[in-house]
């Protein structure tokens, strides 16, 4: 998304830009593969933050609605607890409209931990309000930077923020029922962090959802496709299956790509997506990332099956009793725990959904991992036990699964050889403690003439983060080339 992104603009400003694919079509994380004749959505499937895209569209003068069917979501989530020890489990949805939501968990927590969550919505919407122009939008981290564009009076809300507290601790403030601090420390893991290590500054992501929750028509792989026509209609072209083997530095600056098989690829600059610890310490700003600070991976199915029990939504999370366990069994023994929490994308249900009842479904069910995909596979009996394992918490939580195929099956070394030199971390360096924020590379690269974008450099990982951090780099890089050295900004929704 981030090259995509940045290619629109460049191309947009008249540059001449190519864009080398390593796959055989767009998209990156956001691909698509096939089970049971269907096509399966198979990395993130939550679209948020619809105003990077507006603004990335409408800068070209064109719609996004145009080029996307979007459907808001009137549910956000689907929450699903394995019964523990007491017999105490339950379901609960997370709704669109923050007054429904606190009414559904009134219902299922009590009246106390309904104006929580009101109060909670409340802090989440003081924190993004602090920091999505100050921060988020800004073209690189660092702590000065955003105390000079917070200015004095700003330090108040900064502090607000609580960024010394994690954000397990700080949900502590809010809900005593541990099911709901489980459910919004799940934020965390949006980052690819444990709710125990991550700042607690991400539960602005709770007020992120409240703002727009959409459904894409065809599949969220189709942001990729559109935002890929928006390129190639200001002229941008595109290669796929090339594979760029490196970066070609000569006296002090980028001049280009050298591809597999020695074609070389001359260029006045360079936008890199990859994972920033791909690239050689002659170009890259900030140290490669290892591997006890990478983030989450996952192990994934993506599979065409029949489902009867559980109501599924579109998003759905199926939680067991001890979350600590998970994030303790990956983060420090580098191990999966006994039973872990599984998210499942059912990508036929949601809002304008006319699904047969019975009829083979295209659904994608992801755990979280280490990212050790560096190390080799996972054998073949323990990612059979994995399944085994997560099938029967959701049976346990009332969800019958049948697949109608062999699932397509990826895990942390499967996403290492997707994402080179990643070790399957899906969202670059883990964003843990104060300075996670901060320890991520910005826009330029080390020397003239790179650029860096993607879920792995500033402002950090998802579909909406990744996209800007394209249109950061492209403005860096327009404004290089004018010869202005302010700081670049974007607008901030």
């Amino acid at each position: 998304m981030g090259g995509l992104s940045a290619a629109a603009d460049l191309s947009r400003a008249g540059l001449d830009v190519t864009v080398v694919e390593r796959a055989a079509s767009v998209g990156g994380k956001m691909r698509r593969v096939e089970s049971g004749g269907l096509a399966i959505d198979a990395g993130p499937t939550v679209f948020t933050m619809r105003w990077i895209f507006d603004g990335l569209f409408g800068d070209a003068g064109q719609r996004l609605e145009d080029h996307i069917g979007l459907i808001p979501a009137e549910t956000l989530a689907r929450h699903a607890w394995q019964p523990d020890r007491s017999g105490r489990g339950g379901n609960l949805d997370l709704f669109a409209d923050v007054n429904r939501s606190a009414e559904a968990i009134g219902d299922f927590a009590g009246a106390a931990e309904a104006r929580a969550y009101l109060d909670f919505c409340a802090r989440s919407a003081d924190i993004y309000r602090t920091l999505a122009a100050s921060f988020i939008a800004a073209e690189r981290p660092s702590i000065p930077g955003l105390v000079a564009r917070l200015g004095p009076f700003g330090i108040p809300a900064l502090m607000r923020t609580v960024p010394m507290r994690t954000l397990w601790g700080a949900l502590g403030d809010h809900f005593k029922d541990q099911r709901l601090r489980q459910l919004f420390g799940r934020y965390s893991t949006y980052v690819g962090a444990s709710p125990w290590a991550a700042p607690a500054t991400l539960m602005l992501i709770a007020h992120v959802e409240q703002e727009g929750v959409w459904l894409v028509r065809g599949g969220i792989h189709e942001v990729a496709r559109a935002i890929a026509g928006l390129a190639e209609r200001q002229g941008a072209r595109f290669r796929f299956g090339a594979q760029m083997d490196r970066i070609v530095v000569e006296a002090g600056r980028v001049t280009g790509v050298e591809l597999a098989g020695g074609e070389r690829l001359p260029a006045d600059a360079v936008v890199f997506n990859g994972d920033i610890s791909a690239l050689t310490d002659e170009v890259r700003p900030v140290p490669a990332t290892p591997p006890n600070k990478r983030s989450l991976s996952a192990v994934t199915w993506c599979m065409a099956a029949q489902t009867s029990g559980f109501d599924l939504a579109h998003h759905n999370v199926f939680f067991a009793e001890n979350y600590a366990a998970e994030f303790k069994a990956i983060f420090k023994n580098r191990s999966i725990t006994e039973t872990p929490t599984v998210y499942l994308c059912a990508q036929d249900r949601g809002e304008g959904s006319n699904h047969p009842a019975g009829a083979p479904e295209r659904l994608l069910a992801l755990i979280n991992a280490p990212a050790d995909g560096d190390r080799g596979p996972l054998p073949d009996h323990v990612m059979a036990d994995l399944a085994h394992r997560s099938v029967g918490l959701m049976q346990d939580c009332g969800l019958e699964l049948t697949a109608t195929d062999d699932p397509v099956v990826t895990d942390p070394a499967g996403f290492h050889a997707l994402f080179p030199a990643s070790g399957g971390a899906l969202y670059g360096r883990a964003n843990h403690g104060m300075m996670g924020s901060f320890a991520r590379a910005g826009a330029r690269g080390k020397v003239p003439g790179l650029y860096l974008a993607g879920g792995s450099v500033h402002p950090g990982p998802g579909i909406p983060m990744a996209t800007m951090s394209g249109r950061i780099a492209a403005a860096r890089l327009l404004a290089d080339f004018a010869g202005d050295r302010r700081t670049v900004m974007l607008p901030a929704g």
